[in-house]
Protein backbone atom coordinates (compact mmCIF):
# COMPACT_ATOMS: atom_id res chain seq x y z
CA UNK A 1 0.00 0.00 0.00
CA UNK A 2 1.29 3.42 -0.95
CA UNK A 3 0.12 6.79 0.40
CA UNK A 4 0.45 10.10 -1.46
CA UNK A 5 0.54 13.51 0.21
CA UNK A 6 1.22 17.05 -1.00
CA UNK A 7 4.18 19.26 -0.09
CA UNK A 8 3.88 22.55 1.80
CA UNK A 9 4.82 26.14 1.06
CA UNK A 10 6.12 26.61 4.59
CA UNK A 11 9.58 25.13 5.19
CA UNK A 12 11.81 24.59 8.21
CA UNK A 13 15.52 24.39 7.47
CA UNK A 14 16.56 25.88 10.80
CA UNK A 15 15.60 23.02 13.12
CA UNK A 16 18.11 20.17 13.17
CA UNK A 17 16.77 16.89 11.69
CA UNK A 18 15.82 14.17 14.15
CA UNK A 19 17.64 11.49 12.13
CA UNK A 20 20.87 11.25 10.15
CA UNK A 21 19.35 8.79 7.71
CA UNK A 22 18.96 10.37 4.30
CA UNK A 23 18.52 9.40 0.65
CA UNK A 24 18.79 11.14 -2.71
CA UNK A 25 15.72 12.17 -4.78
CA UNK A 26 15.01 10.02 -7.82
CA UNK A 27 14.37 13.01 -10.10
CA UNK A 28 17.33 15.21 -9.21
CA UNK A 29 18.28 15.75 -12.87
CA UNK A 30 14.75 16.88 -13.72
CA UNK A 31 14.79 19.22 -10.71
CA UNK A 32 18.08 20.71 -11.91
CA UNK A 33 16.51 21.35 -15.32
CA UNK A 34 13.57 23.18 -13.74
CA UNK A 35 15.93 25.22 -11.58
CA UNK A 36 17.81 26.28 -14.73
CA UNK A 37 14.53 27.55 -16.17
CA UNK A 38 13.59 29.28 -12.91
CA UNK A 39 16.93 31.09 -12.82
CA UNK A 40 15.92 32.93 -15.99
CA UNK A 41 13.21 34.74 -14.03
CA UNK A 42 13.85 38.04 -12.29
CA UNK A 43 12.33 38.50 -8.82
CA UNK A 44 9.47 40.53 -10.29
CA UNK A 45 8.72 37.67 -12.68
CA UNK A 46 8.52 35.28 -9.73
CA UNK A 47 6.23 37.68 -7.87
CA UNK A 48 3.89 37.81 -10.87
CA UNK A 49 3.96 34.06 -11.49
CA UNK A 50 3.36 33.04 -7.88
CA UNK A 51 1.23 35.98 -6.77
CA UNK A 52 3.53 36.70 -3.83
CA UNK A 53 5.08 39.77 -2.21
CA UNK A 54 8.39 41.22 -3.33
CA UNK A 55 10.04 39.86 -0.19
CA UNK A 56 8.89 36.28 -0.88
CA UNK A 57 9.83 36.64 -4.55
CA UNK A 58 13.33 37.80 -3.58
CA UNK A 59 13.66 34.86 -1.17
CA UNK A 60 12.71 32.32 -3.82
CA UNK A 61 14.92 33.96 -6.46
CA UNK A 62 17.77 33.57 -3.98
CA UNK A 63 16.84 29.92 -3.41
CA UNK A 64 16.90 29.14 -7.13
CA UNK A 65 20.22 30.91 -7.62
CA UNK A 66 21.81 29.03 -4.71
CA UNK A 67 20.34 25.61 -5.47
CA UNK A 68 23.18 23.15 -5.97
CA UNK A 69 23.56 19.39 -6.18
CA UNK A 70 24.76 16.98 -4.87
CA UNK A 71 22.73 17.08 -1.67
CA UNK A 72 24.05 16.25 1.77
CA UNK A 73 22.99 16.93 5.34
CA UNK A 74 25.27 19.99 5.17
CA UNK A 75 23.25 21.70 2.43
CA UNK A 76 19.85 19.97 2.46
CA UNK A 77 17.28 18.34 4.74
CA UNK A 78 15.00 15.31 4.61
CA UNK A 79 11.74 16.25 2.88
CA UNK A 80 9.33 14.98 5.53
CA UNK A 81 11.18 17.04 8.16
CA UNK A 82 11.66 20.13 5.99
CA UNK A 83 8.02 20.64 4.97
CA UNK A 84 5.72 22.35 7.46
CA UNK A 85 2.11 23.54 7.20
CA UNK A 86 -1.23 21.96 8.09
CA UNK A 87 -0.64 18.46 6.64
CA UNK A 88 2.74 18.22 8.37
CA UNK A 89 1.31 19.53 11.63
CA UNK A 90 -0.95 16.49 11.53
CA UNK A 91 1.84 14.13 10.46
CA UNK A 92 4.30 15.23 13.17
CA UNK A 93 7.15 13.44 11.39
CA UNK A 94 9.75 14.74 13.85
CA UNK A 95 8.30 12.40 16.50
CA UNK A 96 8.25 9.23 14.37
CA UNK A 97 10.44 6.39 15.61
CA UNK A 98 13.24 4.87 13.53
CA UNK A 99 11.04 1.89 12.66
CA UNK A 100 8.17 4.18 11.68
CA UNK A 101 10.45 6.22 9.45
CA UNK A 102 11.60 3.01 7.76
CA UNK A 103 7.99 2.09 7.08
CA UNK A 104 7.24 5.61 5.82
CA UNK A 105 10.26 5.49 3.51
CA UNK A 106 8.72 2.48 1.77
CA UNK A 107 5.05 3.41 1.88
CA UNK A 108 4.75 7.24 1.83
CA UNK A 109 5.42 9.54 -1.12
CA UNK A 110 5.34 13.33 -1.35
CA UNK A 111 4.39 14.92 -4.68
CA UNK A 112 6.42 18.02 -5.55
CA UNK A 113 6.41 20.58 -8.34
CA UNK A 114 10.21 20.75 -8.34
CA UNK A 115 11.30 17.30 -7.18
CA UNK A 116 8.49 15.26 -8.72
CA UNK A 117 8.11 12.47 -6.21
CA UNK A 118 9.94 12.35 -2.88
CA UNK A 119 10.42 9.62 -0.32
CA UNK A 120 10.25 10.95 3.24
CA UNK A 121 14.02 10.78 3.81
CA UNK A 122 15.00 12.16 0.39
CA UNK A 123 17.11 15.26 0.83
CA UNK A 124 15.90 18.53 -0.67
CA UNK A 125 16.97 22.14 -0.73
CA UNK A 126 14.45 24.92 -0.06
CA UNK A 127 12.19 25.98 -2.90
CA UNK A 128 8.73 27.17 -3.79
CA UNK A 129 7.23 25.94 -7.04
CA UNK A 130 3.63 24.81 -6.83
CA UNK A 131 2.53 22.12 -9.25
CA UNK A 132 -0.39 24.17 -10.58
CA UNK A 133 1.66 27.21 -11.65
CA UNK A 134 1.73 28.19 -15.32
CA UNK A 135 5.49 27.90 -15.26
CA UNK A 136 6.85 27.60 -18.82
CA UNK A 137 9.84 25.26 -18.96
CA UNK A 138 11.83 23.20 -21.42
CA UNK A 139 9.28 20.40 -21.12
CA UNK A 140 6.11 22.38 -21.76
CA UNK A 141 3.89 25.26 -20.72
CA UNK A 142 3.41 24.04 -17.15
CA UNK A 143 4.64 21.46 -14.66
CA UNK A 144 1.97 18.90 -15.56
CA UNK A 145 3.39 18.83 -19.07
CA UNK A 146 6.94 18.71 -17.77
CA UNK A 147 6.33 15.67 -15.58
CA UNK A 148 4.07 13.92 -18.07
CA UNK A 149 3.99 10.18 -17.32
CA UNK A 150 7.10 10.18 -15.14
CA UNK A 151 5.39 10.40 -11.77
CA UNK A 152 2.72 7.85 -12.68
CA UNK A 153 5.44 5.43 -13.78
CA UNK A 154 7.35 6.01 -10.54
CA UNK A 155 4.24 5.39 -8.43
CA UNK A 156 3.61 2.17 -10.35
CA UNK A 157 7.16 1.01 -9.65
CA UNK A 158 6.73 1.69 -5.95
CA UNK A 159 3.34 -0.01 -5.91
CA UNK A 160 4.89 -3.10 -7.47
CA UNK A 161 7.25 -3.30 -4.48
CA UNK A 162 4.47 -2.92 -1.92
CA UNK A 163 2.59 -5.81 -0.38
CA UNK A 164 -0.84 -4.50 -1.41
CA UNK A 165 -1.49 -2.66 -4.67
CA UNK A 166 -3.60 0.05 -3.09
CA UNK A 167 -2.97 3.78 -3.48
CA UNK A 168 -4.26 5.97 -0.66
CA UNK A 169 -4.66 9.45 -2.12
CA UNK A 170 -4.22 12.05 0.61
CA UNK A 171 -2.87 14.66 -1.81
CA UNK A 172 -4.65 17.86 -2.83
CA UNK A 173 -6.33 18.02 -6.24
CA UNK A 174 -3.59 20.34 -7.51
CA UNK A 175 -0.93 17.72 -6.91
CA UNK A 176 -2.94 14.59 -7.62
CA UNK A 177 -3.57 15.92 -11.14
CA UNK A 178 0.10 15.16 -11.86
CA UNK A 179 -0.81 11.46 -11.60
CA UNK A 180 -2.76 9.63 -14.30
CA UNK A 181 -5.11 7.32 -12.36
CA UNK A 182 -6.16 5.24 -15.38
CA UNK A 183 -2.54 4.26 -15.91
CA UNK A 184 -2.05 3.13 -12.31
CA UNK A 185 -1.95 -0.57 -11.51
CA UNK A 186 -3.76 -0.06 -8.23
CA UNK A 187 -7.03 0.27 -6.40
CA UNK A 188 -7.32 3.93 -5.47
CA UNK A 189 -8.88 5.10 -2.21
CA UNK A 190 -9.37 8.79 -1.47
CA UNK A 191 -10.16 9.62 2.18
CA UNK A 192 -12.23 12.81 2.56
CA UNK A 193 -12.70 14.68 5.83
CA UNK A 194 -15.90 16.63 6.46
CA UNK A 195 -17.22 18.68 9.36
CA UNK A 196 -20.83 19.39 10.26
CA UNK A 197 -21.65 23.00 9.49
CA UNK A 198 -25.14 24.43 9.08
CA UNK A 199 -26.70 20.98 9.16
CA UNK A 200 -24.49 19.62 6.35
CA UNK A 201 -21.15 17.85 6.18
CA UNK A 202 -18.62 20.06 4.40
CA UNK A 203 -14.90 19.96 3.66
CA UNK A 204 -13.22 22.74 5.64
CA UNK A 205 -9.77 23.14 4.15
CA UNK A 206 -7.81 23.93 7.32
CA UNK A 207 -9.22 20.94 9.19
CA UNK A 208 -9.08 18.59 6.20
CA UNK A 209 -5.40 19.27 5.55
CA UNK A 210 -4.43 18.50 9.12
CA UNK A 211 -6.59 15.37 9.10
CA UNK A 212 -4.87 14.12 5.94
CA UNK A 213 -1.55 14.40 7.77
CA UNK A 214 -3.01 12.65 10.80
CA UNK A 215 -4.24 9.78 8.65
CA UNK A 216 -0.82 9.45 7.00
CA UNK A 217 0.68 9.16 10.47
CA UNK A 218 -1.97 6.64 11.51
CA UNK A 219 -1.09 4.44 8.53
CA UNK A 220 2.59 4.68 9.44
CA UNK A 221 2.09 4.02 13.16
CA UNK A 222 -0.10 0.98 12.51
CA UNK A 223 2.10 -0.28 9.67
CA UNK A 224 -1.01 -0.67 7.53
CA UNK A 225 -0.93 -2.66 4.31
CA UNK A 226 -4.59 -3.64 4.45
CA UNK A 227 -6.76 -0.65 3.47
CA UNK A 228 -9.60 -1.92 5.65
CA UNK A 229 -7.58 -0.71 8.64
CA UNK A 230 -8.03 2.87 7.46
CA UNK A 231 -11.70 2.72 8.43
CA UNK A 232 -10.65 2.38 12.08
CA UNK A 233 -9.06 5.83 12.00
CA UNK A 234 -10.17 7.92 14.99
CA UNK A 235 -8.58 11.29 15.51
CA UNK A 236 -9.94 14.58 16.81
CA UNK A 237 -13.50 13.26 16.52
CA UNK A 238 -13.40 12.04 12.91
CA UNK A 239 -15.01 8.66 12.20
CA UNK A 240 -15.62 6.65 9.06
CA UNK A 241 -19.10 7.40 7.73
CA UNK A 242 -20.40 4.50 5.64
CA UNK A 243 -23.50 6.38 4.49
CA UNK A 244 -21.48 9.31 3.10
CA UNK A 245 -18.83 7.08 1.48
CA UNK A 246 -18.53 5.36 -1.89
CA UNK A 247 -16.38 2.41 -2.95
CA UNK A 248 -13.40 4.65 -3.71
CA UNK A 249 -14.12 7.81 -1.68
CA UNK A 250 -14.06 7.04 2.02
CA UNK A 251 -15.62 9.87 4.01
CA UNK A 252 -14.76 10.62 7.63
CA UNK A 253 -17.10 13.00 9.39
CA UNK A 254 -17.06 15.01 12.60
CA UNK A 255 -20.10 16.57 14.22
CA UNK A 256 -18.37 18.95 16.63
CA UNK A 257 -15.45 20.69 14.92
CA UNK A 258 -13.34 22.94 17.13
CA UNK A 259 -12.95 26.63 16.50
CA UNK A 260 -9.93 27.41 14.34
Amino acid sequence: MLTLISPAKTLDFETAPTTRRATQPEFIEQAASLVDDARKMAPQDIASLMGVSDAIADLNHHRFMNWSAPFSLDNAKQAVLAFKGDVYTGLEAETLSADELRFAQKHLRILSGLYGLLRPLDLMQPYRLEMGLKFANNGGDNLYQFWGEQLTDAVNRDLAKSETKVLVNLASNEYYKSIKPKALDADIITPVFKDLRGGKYKVISFFAKKARGQMARYIIEKGLNDPAGIKRFRKDGYRYNKDESTAREWVFTRDNPPAK
